[in-house]
């Protein structure tokens, strides 16, 4: 009883021990259930790890027996030779393994033989070709000259990480294997909107749009082959094909810098900005090459180039 004369209800010692060890008996049954979730938890995390790794696996083993792809169509001798119109010459690819095919000039044909190597971020490259190729051009759509363009990604390294000559080179590739008719005006899309080689380079989108303004009918086939990256191997090796060496039809030993530029197999090394020049050394060329010939016109006798850039 208390004081005031109730009954005392509190509980005894027996009972306070009785709900403390069912209080713990609580306590250690949440913790058993909490343990258990966690180490469900953590052996599912461990599992959707080992998944996803032996997923990459998977992605790595099929890439890596998946048959290497052959080269762009029309470019079996890693370049694209465009002829009379401003048509490319069909060829087939380079198989993987395999080397390229020269094209064999024929000097009794009177028809001078343009070579470019060139990068499409190389800003000598892009003054060179802005600089001449309205008379290349010109002298090639008349059939006095062809013109052999090889893209190389030699400066892949560079525009800020983005690998645009690597991207370039390889939609260039594209176009000649789906529509080569219209790799010349391509070629000259790419010079003509060139980046900063210190800067992140154009962007597929921005490729793909001048793919479209060089009159590519085949958009779909080009614009997935770019997505695809599908002949980023094929320009690799061409690149280092040519690092190697020898160039064909020169004296050329190996590639050692961008552009090289050919003219009956002679190398040009005069000013790249200097039209007047470069078309002096393309009729010395002619000349040296067919000093024996008869009746052979000067590439610029019967269809003049210009003297000045655009």
């Amino acid at each position: 009883m208390t004081n005031d004369g109730h009954a005392d209800h509190r509980p005894g010692k027996n009972e306070r021990r009785a709900a403390a060890r069912e209080k713990a008996r609580q306590l250690r049954e949440q913790q058993r259930k909490r343990d258990r979730r966690n180490r469900m938890l953590v052996q599912g995390g461990i599992g959707i790890g080992i998944v996803a790794v032996l997923a990459v696996i998977a992605v790595i083993i099929v890439s890596s027996i998946r048959p290497p792809e052959p080269g762009p169509k029309n470019m079996a001798s890693d370049g694209i030779l465009i002829g009379e119109n401003l048509k490319a010459k069909p060829s087939g690819s380079v198989e993987p393994g395999a080397k390229p095919v020269a094209n064999k000039p024929d000097p009794s044909a009177g028809v001078v033989n343009i070579v470019t190597y060139v990068d499409y971020l190389c800003p000598f490259c892009g003054q060179f070709e802005r600089t001449n190729a309205d008379q290349i051009g010109k002298l090639v759509d008349s059939g006095a000259a062809t013109v052999e363009i090889h893209p190389l990604p030699f400066l892949a390294s560079h525009s800020a990480g983005t690998k645009y000559s690597l991207r370039a080179t390889n939609a260039a590739a594209c176009v000649a294997n789906y529509e080569p008719d219209a790799f010349w005006a391509f070629n000259r899309e790419l010079f003509e909107h060139q980046p900063s080689e210190e800067g992140p380079g154009l962007t597929d989108a921005q490729i793909k749009g001048y793919v479209k303004a060089a009159g590519v009918n085949a958009l779909g086939s080009v614009d997935g082959c770019i997505d695809d990256a599908r002949f980023d191997t094929w320009a690799q090796n061409a690149l280092d094909r040519a690092l190697a060496g020898p160039i064909p039809n020169s004296d050329v030993s190996k590639l050692k810098g961008t552009p090289l530029v050919l003219v009956n197999g002679q190398e040009y090394k005069g000013k790249l900005t200097d039209a007047s020049e470069f078309r002096a050394f393309v009729v010395k060329a002619q000349g040296d090459s067919y000093s024996t010939a008869t009746a052979t016109p000067a590439p610029g006798s019967a269809t003049p180039a210009p003297t000045s850039t655009k």
